[in-house]
């Protein structure tokens, strides 16, 4: 495969190192509304959290990739490209793990079942892609990579006579399974609740008009659509140079098709944290108590806790929406 080095500009750096910060202060979000609030600590928000952990690593590993832009094999490209690959594979598995949770828990009815899983989720999402990545780092097929499968980062080495292999290994295989995976889960995920609903409504059709109990059905619905479509929406790009690069075309270095790709790989933390923690009612009504706290101080009484008159915000639960989908 003829080596074709893509130059990453300026301009190009700065969009993707803007990206790789806004995904890690959108993990670090979703990991502090988790330790901060006991009473959102819901299994499928845990899960979002390992998630998240995944995500924190893949942006700061990225952010250094990008500032550096490496030109060369060196030990800090090495470890980059390790650490990177480890947290990208484990955000594929974990993404996937929450998926499968959602599914036995919503369409199964089975907590005891889903919860059974977590231990098996963490064995998975962790030791796989961290023994995929000992595995690649021990046998040197971790460097330089000519920015042609990445933006700046390093990756799977050029040097590497079986580069395509591994680079399905760390990452590729397991992003065309999220691909197939995710819509078939959440979609019917949508529809046992869209069935639920409807049965529940015409039983108690007082609930069916309460306005707060439709909301939060469209909202649920809503999010079961974007999740597969965001993280597609995402990953895309990274997969087009993937297959470009294969067939050896020129417009793998097509300069938006490298921002995409760059902004893709790098802003999940950040979509998740617009889904699941700015978009979730319930999250966002606590967080803006706190930041109006934080302002006001002494004078502020939207939080105060016991010495306030103002009523704790009510977390919506039902048993067909955890609190994730709210």
């Amino acid at each position: 495969m003829a080596v074709l080095r893509t130059e990453v500009f300026l301009y190009e750096r700065a969009v993707i190192l803007i990206s790789c910060f806004l995904s890690f202060l959108g993990s670090c979000l979703i990991i502090f509304t988790y330790m901060l609030w006991a009473d959102l600590r819901t299994k499928p928000r845990k899960l979002l959290v390992f998630l998240s952990v995944a995500d924190l690593l893949s942006a700061v590993s990225y952010f250094y990739g990008v500032l550096r832009d490496f030109d060369s094999d060196s030990w800090d490209c090495v470890l980059q490209g390790s650490v990177s690959t480890f947290a990208n594979t484990s955000s594929f598995f974990w993404t996937v793990a929450v998926a499968i949770y959602l599914y036995i828990f919503i369409v199964r009815s089975d907590q005891r079942t889903a919860n059974g899983l977590l231990l098996w989720f963490h064995i998975i999402s962790w030791c796989v892609p961290l023994g995929i990545t000992i595995a690649a780092v021990s046998l040197q097929k971790i460097g330089y990579d000519a920015s042609n499968v990445s933006v700046g980062w390093c990756w799977v080495s050029i040097n590497a006579s079986d580069q395509i292999l591994w680079m399905l290994l760390t990452g590729k295989v397991w992003e065309i399974l999220a691909y197939i995976t995710l819509p078939i889960l959440y979609i019917l995920i949508k529809k046992h609740i869209k069935t639920a609903h409807a049965a529940l409504s015409e039983y108690r059709p007082i609930l069916a008009a309460n306005p707060m109990s439709q909301f939060q059905s469209s909202m649920a619905d809503t999010k079961l659509t974007l999740i597969p479509v965001i993280f597609i929406a995402l990953r895309i790009w990274s997969t087009i140079r993937f297959v470009l690069t294969l067939t050896e075309s020129p417009a793998v270095q097509n300069p938006m098709l490298v921002i995409l790709h760059g902004v893709g790989n790098t802003f999940q933390g950040g979509a998740n944290c617009i889904m699941f923690v700015l978009c979730t009612q319930v999250v966002r009504s606590r967080l803006a108590s706190a930041l109006c706290c934080c302002r006001y101080e002494a004078g502020c009484t939207c939080c105060r806790g016991s010495d306030s008159n103002q009523q704790p915000v009510e977390t919506p639960r039902t048993e067909e929406l955890p609190v994730c989908l709210g």
